[in-house]
């Protein structure tokens, strides 16, 4: 079968693969979607009750606003895919998707004589688009079929993202694992793919077990609650190795969240890259104030919810999961099915497994269960790994264990390959499309990319500062120094960097995805 050949191929057609398409359309690019559909983890692992995590004027392209914008509300899962549809029927991007197209292969094709390892050919980093293919990439476009269709591109952007399709599954002692258990065990990511009628069926009347204290944990325990009412329904225990912040609303003793991380002049109170001597002692003393807002938000937090009570107040500072972008909104009836007795919580810090008639701890506990469900997260590294040939997927993390991406879209040593939607910020989609738009403009050859020494530089001064903010920092999230981020890849593209009309706004109101509207 003849090679396809084109100039830019892109993997995945959730939020940053539609970006990307967008931005990049001019060269007619080939969206690779193994479904049926658009939308990534928004179509294939939410549940009924998946809401976005920030308010809805923080989720949106800056040349597409929402249709009815207010910056309280928190927009279903529906809500949003439907608003990605508009963008890419807006934008004609959907011509550019091949759905039902897995990719099972990628392989480098470059000129193997030139230097790729040190990032440069001919003193540049990668070749980008100058006619010679550096990537072929084998398509499955029928589970059933073994022929694979081959394409040839000179520029490959990697999407498939950090959550979905692969789940991140414990590791359990022989012979207590899954096949011990005479109940169910299923991974939120199979929960997700339950209509109403399954999930309700699955949980009703069910001793569930959920294992996990972050969002989707969260999620399904007061989908299992609202599944259990009346006097014969069935408790759903949460079982809870790390605690979290949680949060009702984006308002602190009356004041918008905004104003403790999202502005300017909060950020100003964070360590950020490049900030040189002067900023790095201004930073040390003004550190009070930085935990001061830390531990407002704690009281108000504690005040407001039950922690305590439940045994659930975090030992760590709420800056660290903000910082680690772990921040869960939770849903408002969450702690009203826990009073009512229809979440109950098992805090512990020991190993467990199953045996036939539940979970079991190492202090010899046990918890009886029909159905247990594992909010234990996802593995987006592996997904890389998978399709990544050697010796590239070696070079995907550093000892860290955090991808090292410059502009968190690039990677140093790795040529003619970007990486959209591993970095994540106070907003993901804003995150997206600022990067997509700074690659078009690479790809464009608008600008050139530092050498790889400065890359790398940049990359790891960015790890040792959110390893210094948060424990949690394998996450790679950049949110608070998010703004400062972004000025730099404006900086780069030769853009204005500051956005705001006057000094006020610029250092109180907050940033989204339309300040970035304007351009230069």
């Amino acid at each position: 079968m003849a090679i396809i050949r084109s100039k830019i191929g892109i993997i995945g057609a959730g939020i940053s693969g539609i970006a990307a398409a967008k931005q990049l359309a001019k060269y007619e690019p080939v969206v690779f979607e193994a479904t049926n559909c658009i939308g990534g983890v928004w179509k294939h692992c939410s549940y009924k009750s998946t809401k976005l995590q920030t308010p809805r004027c923080d989720y949106e392209f800056s040349d597409f606003p929402w249709s009815q914008r207010d910056n309280m509300s928190f927009p279903t899962y529906e809500e949003i895919l439907e608003y990605l549809y508009s963008y890419a029927q807006h934008f004609d991007v959907l011509k550019f998707v091949k759905f039902n197209s897995k990719v099972v292969e990628i392989k480098f094709v470059g000129d193997r004589e030139m230097n790729y390892f040190g990032g440069k050919i001919n003193g540049e980093f990668g070749c980008l688009l100058n006619g010679n293919p550096v990537w072929e990439v084998a398509v499955q476009t029928n589970d059933q079929s073994e022929t694979l269709q081959w394409y040839a591109f000179e520029f490959l952007v990697m999407c498939t993202g950090k959550y979905g399709d692969i789940p991140n599954m414990p590791n359990f002692p022989q012979k207590k694992g899954p096949e011990m258990f005479k109940g169910k065990v299923l991974h939120t990511l199979d929960y997700s793919k339950l209509d109403q009628e399954e999930s309700t069926e699955l949980l009703k009347g069910k001793k569930v077990v959920v294992v996990g204290y972050k969002k989707s944990a969260i999620d399904v325990a007061v989908e299992c609650a609202e599944a259990n009412q009346g006097p014969e329904g069935q408790a759903c225990t949460m079982v809870v190795r790390t605690l979290h912040w949680t949060v009702p609303h984006y308002s602190i003793w009356g004041l918008p969240f905004y104003l403790f991380y999202s502005t300017r002049s909060s950020q100003f109170l964070h360590s950020r890259p490049n900030q040189g001597l002067i900023r790095t002692l201004l930073c040390q003393m003004l550190s009070p104030l930085r935990r001061g807002a830390s531990k407002l938000i704690e009281s108000y937090l504690l005040w407001k919810l039950p922690l305590e009570k439940y045994g659930l107040k975090p030992e760590h500072p709420f800056e660290e999961d903000y910082a680690s972008c772990q921040m869960a909104i939770l849903p408002e009836n969450f702690f009203t099915e826990a009073d009512k007795g229809k979440i109950l919580f098992k805090r512990t810090l020991s190993k467990w497994w199953f045996w036939e008639g539940g979970i079991e701890f190492e202090d010899n506990t046990k918890l009886e269960a029909d159905v247990v469900i594992l909010a234990t997260g996802f593995d987006g590294k592996k997904k890389l790994r998978d399709i990544l040939p050697d010796p590239f997927r070696s070079l995907l993390e550093f000892p860290s264990g955090m991808i090292p991406l410059y502009r968190g879209t690039v990677h140093p040593l790795i040529p003619n390959m970007a990486f959209v939607g591993y970095l994540e910020s106070v907003s993901n989609l804003h995150s997206a499309e600022i990067r997509c738009i700074w690659l078009s403009r690479l790809v464009d050859d608008l600008f050139k990319l530092p050498p790889v020494e400065k890359m790398l530089e940049q990359v790891t001064q960015e790890m040792e500062i959110m390893k210094r903010t948060t424990r949690f920092y394998k996450r790679n999230c950049i949110s608070t120094f998010s703004i400062n981020h972004s000025d730099e890849i404006c900086e780069e593209m030769g853009w204005q960097s500051w956005r705001k009309k006057n000094w006020l706004a610029e250092a109180f109101s907050p940033y989204n995805s339309q300040d970035y509207a304007r351009g230069k």
